[in-house]
């Protein structure tokens, strides 16, 4: 096993090599996702061991988030191609001023460096971390859980043939060997190897990263992502929206955790609710629910916790103010959504809503880098600093200023 400071050795030095062009990184992208489809029985028959060795120590649904076939690994290699076609930002002059004396001053993009993503089960990521931080100008340094361990490797090493393939040095995409919590320790303690961080999982990952992390780090992922259905909403299209975003893969960030009603209407469409997603989703429901629908009594808890499950908390509130106040008490500003014929409402919950994403009439389940057409994502910021939201290639770019003189002095 390769000790985790001798791969951040590596993955330092490549990243003081010259750059490379947009055509060299076009080019191994394109490899990459051919690779990906070429090799996809041998990623399968590694991610079969995991699913194994993961049977009764994870949920079901944990385990669909685990699971690959060929449409997956077809749908990773997609996501590589997009990114590849997607205009490189490295080099591009964001803001230029000529000075008063003749100073020509150019805020340029650049990359961070070497960037660490810590991830949990799920080897997507594996390559659509590697995809964006190679064509950002990046060197990754991937730590995946410890679950998925062999599909990731195998990603790994699949992705590493295609850059000797194109005679690009290997060292670019980095997986640590060591799954436990160690090697998460020095990567947040890795100053002077990784320039940043991003953490992408459940609470308890994030929470470690942004107390331990010595290094720059982004708040990403967790997701109490709620839904409110306002008093003038279409009924029909509320529940389509609800069961989408509660069903349709309850293991991502972007699935609704919270559906808020309108009191007004709340004794009409709760059991229209219930009769639509009751017999698949476990609903916990405030006081006032239960008198409308037999359902489980919620906690204060259930309104503050990401389920990642078929279960969701359901409240009654006064109209779009207090809706708007209860998601800011209980939200992690991922994404929220209103159903609603109101613009009123609608502007006033888009204004007032402080969260990455702010729907309307839609569901929070399009919160992802290939729905924003960003090609994949790095993951889903929920801080303010620096990346919001989606993170695509510009959110793994920084800047510094370049500034041409003729002989210029203060």
């Amino acid at each position: 096993m390769v000790a985790t400071i001798e791969l951040l050795k590596r993955a330092k030095a490549v990243s003081y090599l010259a750059p490379l062009s947009t055509e060299e990184k076009n080019n191994a992208l394109f490899a990459m996702a051919k690779a990906l489809v070429n090799n996809a029985d041998s990623i399968l028959e590694a991610n079969a061991l995991d699913l194994e060795n993961a049977k009764g120590n994870i949920s079901e649904v944990m385990l669909d988030r685990l699971r690959l076939d060929i449409s997956r690994i077809k749908g990773m290699a997609k996501g590589i191609e997009e990114v590849a076609k997607l205009p490189d930002n490295v080099g591009k002059v964001i803001s230029k001023t000529i000075h008063q004396n003749g100073l020509e001053i150019m805020k340029t993009a650049v990359p961070f460096g070497v960037v660490g993503i810590i991830y949990e089960s799920r080897p997507n990521v594996t390559s659509d971390a590697a995809a964006l931080g190679f064509k950002s100008g990046n060197v990754c340094v991937l730590r995946g859980g410890k679950e998925a361990y062999n599909t990731s490797s195998q990603i790994v090493k699949v992705l590493k043939s295609a850059l000797k393939e194109c005679k690009i040095n290997e060292d670019y995409i980095n997986l640590v060997e060591d799954t436990s919590r160690a090697s998460a320790t020095e990567l947040m303690t890795a100053n002077g190897y990784i320039d940043l961080l991003i953490p992408r999982g459940g609470k308890g990952l994030i929470q470690a990263c942004l107390k331990n992390a010595t290094v720059p780090c982004i708040e990403t992922g967790t997701g109490i992502c709620h839904i409110f259905v306002e008093k003038t909403a279409d009924f029909d299209m509320a529940l389509d929206i609800i069961d989408n975003a509660k069903t349709s893969r309850p293991s991502v960030c972007n699935a609704a955790e919270v559906c808020l009603v309108d009191r007004e209407i709340a004794s009409e469409f709760l059991p229209l609710l219930y009769d639509r997603i009751g017999d698949r989703v476990e609903i916990f429901g405030d006081s006032e629910t239960l008198k409308y629908i037999p359902v489980s009594k919620a906690s204060n808890e259930d309104f503050d916790t990401e389920f990642l499950d078929y279960k969701m908390a359901v409240k009654i509130v006064d109209g779009v103010t207090a809706a708007v106040e209860h998601i800011a008490l209980h939200s992690t500003h991922h994404s929220e959504s209103i159903i609603t014929k109101a613009d009123k409402a609608a502007d006033y919950f888009t204004k007032m809503v402080d969260s990455a994403a702010v729907y309307v009439n839609a569901s929070t389940r399009f919160t992802d880098g290939g729905e924003f057409s960003l090609g994949c994502e790095m993951g889903i910021s929920t801080q303010k600093l620096h990346a919001r939201g989606p993170m695509g290639l510009a959110e793994l770019n920084t800047y510094k200023y370049v500034i041409k003189g003729n002989g210029q002095i203060r």
